[in-house]
């Protein structure tokens, strides 16, 4: 028998559990058609799986037990949040294009401390605006320049003496002419790069913000990247000197940016210009090295192009629009590469997406890579083929670039730039 005495106890305790049975009565009710998925461990959930290291040309063995098992679209927790990861080309679409109405960029807090608060990847709203559209504005200005194309290329060509000398700075050092007007044998060059590759290193660590660790070293490379950049725009002041012609010129030219934003600007464009034009570079090598057939048709093509040029007249916008084959190449080196994998979103309300449910405030993966690798949507995986892009219903199947208000402003020079390597590459090296 219970005593008198722990009746209130009994009480409580019977309608707490009634309380709880009711609120995950009516919760699971209301997520019937949430996707199917697994929550992993507390705190981490699945995070370390997901991120563990595979190859750029493969999905991973995560992806590839969780689309089999629960389909291409799935819940899981991952960096410390519920989170919906699709790998559907529809949906994937879908979020990209209604960026700021339904969904919203939403990166993890660590990246904030390696890139800035006012980074255009971690922005939204109207600031992203006022940054995406000057960023658009500074990468169009330039391509308009009359010296735009042959600095390109003849950054091209001494890369290729350097690599005589094993050294691999080419990316860089067109970001920094570009941006800063500085050139590749100023000391101010190998600081910068130094302490941007320590950046970059943290990029990819483990959040920890002690001393020694890769993340800490990141963010003291940033706040040492920002200090120079901000004596650089100080010393354009105190010449009152903006004929350069480069993106600072420009970005000091705004009225309406802070010193912060315009420090920010510059980083973006480094770390888009450089990083990730420099990884597509690389593994069109790769992949070049394993298709003798598209290295011919390739090498061929721009000695047709050489044939009706002078000896040491540099390449024009024709020549460029004369490069097919070459951006075929282009485009499938970054189909099995995938140098950006996936973008981190979260819903701004309820929504319904076919028979899916995404809550409010969850975190939404869109996986390109999963997309690009889809046998679904292409055919003869594995193996690069730059002949599916004879097709032009190719180029619907994916998103190299982002989409929506997101699209890479940056991604017609990172064609061009790449295009030109190729053109020096092939002809002068084995």
């Amino acid at each position: 028998m219970v005593e008198l005495g722990a009746l209130p106890t009994v009480l409580a305790l019977f309608l707490g559990l009634v309380l709880a049975f009711l609120v995950k009565f009516f919760f699971s009710r209301a997520h019937t058609n949430l996707p199917h998925g697994k929550m992993g461990w507390p705190l981490l959930g699945e995070t370390l799986a997901y991120l563990k290291p595979h190859k750029s040309d493969s999905i991973g063995i995560f992806l590839q037990e969780h689309c089999s098992r629960y389909g291409k679209v799935f819940k899981s927790h991952l960096f410390g949040h519920r989170t919906i990861v699709s790998c559907d080309h529809e949906l994937n679409m879908f979020i990209l294009q209604n960026e700021e109405k339904l969904f919203q960029s939403s990166y993890p807090q660590a990246l904030h401390g390696i890139l800035g608060r006012n980074s255009l990847i971690l922005v939204s709203g109207d600031v992203h605006k006022k940054l995406r559209s000057l960023a658009l504005g500074m990468i169009g200005g330039t391509k308009s320049t009359v010296n735009f194309l042959p600095s390109i290329e003849r950054l091209s060509i001494s890369m290729m003496e350097l690599w005589k000398g094993c050294k691999e700075v080419f990316t860089f050092n067109l970001m920094m002419k570009q941006s800063l007007s500085i050139g590749p044998d100023e000391a101010v060059t190998a600081q910068i790069l130094e302490d941007f590759h320590t950046f970059m290193k943290g990029f990819v660590s483990l959040p920890i913000y002690i001393p020694g660790t890769s993340y800490h070293k990141a963010v003291k490379a940033r706040e040492r990247i920002t200090s120079t950049v901000k004596g650089i725009i100080e010393g354009r002041r105190k010449e009152n000197r903006l004929q350069n012609g480069d993106f600072l010129d420009v970005i000091l030219s705004k009225e309406n940016l802070t010193d912060e934003e315009r420090v920010s600007l510059i980083l973006d464009l480094l770390l888009g210009g450089h990083e990730t034009t420099a990884t597509l570079m690389a593994l069109l090598i790769y992949f070049l090295a394993h298709s003798p057939q598209a290295l011919q048709q390739l090498r061929e093509e721009h000695l047709a192009i050489r044939k009706n040029k002078n000896d040491g007249e540099l390449l024009s916008w024709e020549d460029y629009k004369q490069m097919n084959f070459t951006l075929n190449v282009i485009y499938e080196g970054l189909r099995c590469g995938n140098v950006v994998k996936f973008v981190h979103r979260k819903s701004l309300e309820d929504i319904r997406f076919k028979e899916y449910l995404i809550p409010a405030g969850w975190k939404v993966l869109p996986v390109f890579t999963a997309v690009h690798h889809d046998p679904c949507l292409h055919e003869i995986l594995g193996i690069s083929n730059p002949w599916r892009w004879d097709d032009q219903a190719t180029n619907k199947k994916v998103s190299f670039f982002g989409g929506g208000q997101r699209l890479c402003p940056g991604a017609d020079l990172a064609k061009l730039e790449t295009a030109f390597f190729l053109h020096h590459l092939v002809l002068n090296y084995r």
